[in-house]
């Protein structure tokens, strides 16, 4: 199988709450940071940032990295 496809994992080392925004950060190689200022705007701006962490969080598996 090909090693390189990207998978949007939860991350297990830079974590807050549940990993998503680390996991989201990883997957599209921006800082940390961005993603969480993304996230607060979009809960601020009408709740759309909670329903798709929701989402993400149970749909996203942790990544494994530790493990391997």
């Amino acid at each position: 199988m090909d090693n390189n496809i990207k998978k949007l994992t939860r991350s297990t080392t830079d974590r807050r709450i549940a990993g998503v925004c680390g996991g989201l950060a990883q997957y599209f190689n921006v800082d940390v940071t961005v993603i969480r200022i993304l996230f607060l705007i979009a809960l601020l701006f009408g709740c759309f940032g909670f329903w798709a962490y929701l989402i993400i969080w149970l749909a996203a598996p942790e990544d494994n990295r530790l493990n391997q």
